[in-house]
């Protein structure tokens, strides 16, 4: 019979290594046992325990910039496969950002903070409808997805795509605003930052954003199956650790050259673009999501607590 103890000597040594390779000089990982034992490996039994042979196993999880999504999915990855043996595929929504050029066409036609990438708008919502409806299909075909280069704020040339070659037992489908919700257009009236107050003070932006939501985005998160979600307790902290994430992203960029890398003023402005929609998130995923995942000020996951 499987356990706790079981599945953290069979993982812990490929946890352990993933865990070293994010880790900087300025940023270590503590308590990782507890982590493991505590969080992650009960999560992937809670996971496991729903897997279905007839069809993939979608999980949303979902949290705000920095919270620390990829690292998170990419362990609970690493597990399931380890030791449950799944088939699991795990991708961000960043990953379907439109191409630098398609953003720029949509800023010229509708808005130009649209160029930004990250709000829903900017993501190839017809390309991630179809990877779902692919992944489900009982004549199931091998194909291709994007990658993006967020150092170069483009997709990744295409061999270099993902190569989904058999249907997974599990897809992991990452990003700040999984699951998201639209909101009342009378809530959107009152700007909540210089952006909003500057650069959309005719609500053309924010309309646009949150029609998205409410149409093309709905239809989207209708197929995950469950979602986990990431809370943080409030805004600034996303700011502190996405200002950490964009040094390590410099860090670890080979080609320093012509790179998209934000400084710590461009973060800032950049996560005023994100900041209606998280701090919604904040109030209203809890409601519906299946599990959440508390983290503390030290970035750490504190507690979890299953909803289902």
């Amino acid at each position: 019979m499987k356990s706790i103890d079981d599945c953290f000597l069979s993982v812990k040594k490929k946890c352990f290594k993933f865990i070293k390779s994010q880790e900087t000089l300025a940023n270590k990982f503590k308590n990782k046992n507890r982590m493991l034992k505590s969080y992650l490996i009960p999560l992937c039994f809670w996971i496991f325990n729903r897997t279905k042979k007839k069809k993939p196993l979608i999980i949303g999880v979902s949290g705000g910039q920095g919270t620390g999504k990829t690292t998170i999915t990419s362990m609970v990855s690493l597990i399931l496969r380890k030791y449950f043996n799944l088939n699991v595929f795990k991708i961000s929504i960043d990953d379907f950002y439109k191409t630098r050029n398609e953003r720029r066409i949509l800023s010229l036609n509708k808005h130009s903070l649209l160029l930004t990438r990250g709000v829903p708008g900017t993501h190839d919502h017809k390309m991630i409808l179809s990877f779902f409806k692919k992944i489900k299909s009982k004549n199931f075909k091998s194909f291709q997805l994007p990658k993006f280069d967020k150092s170069t704020d483009d997709r990744y040339k295409k061999k270099l795509w993902y190569k989904i070659k058999s249907r997974p037992d599990v897809v992991i489908f990452e990003g700040w605003c999984v699951g998201a919700k639209s909101q009342n257009t009378l809530n959107m009236k009152k700007p909540i930052n210089s952006l909003e107050r500057f650069k959309d003070p005719d609500l053309i932006w924010r309309k646009y954003v949150n029609t998205q939501l409410k149409t093309n985005y709905k239809k989207l998160f209708k197929h995950l199956n469950e979602i986990i979600y990431l809370k943080a307790s409030n805004f600034k902290l996303l700011q502190r650790w996405r200002i950490t994430q964009e040094k390590r992203l410099w860090l670890n960029s080979k080609n320093k050259e012509n790179l998209k890398i934000m400084s710590t003023v461009d973060v800032i402005n950049f996560m005023q673009t994100y900041q209606r929609i998280t701090q919604n998130m904040f109030k209203d995923v809890p409601k519906y999501a299946s599990i959440i995942l508390k983290l503390n000020s030290s970035h750490q996951i504190n507690s979890i607590k299953f909803k289902k």
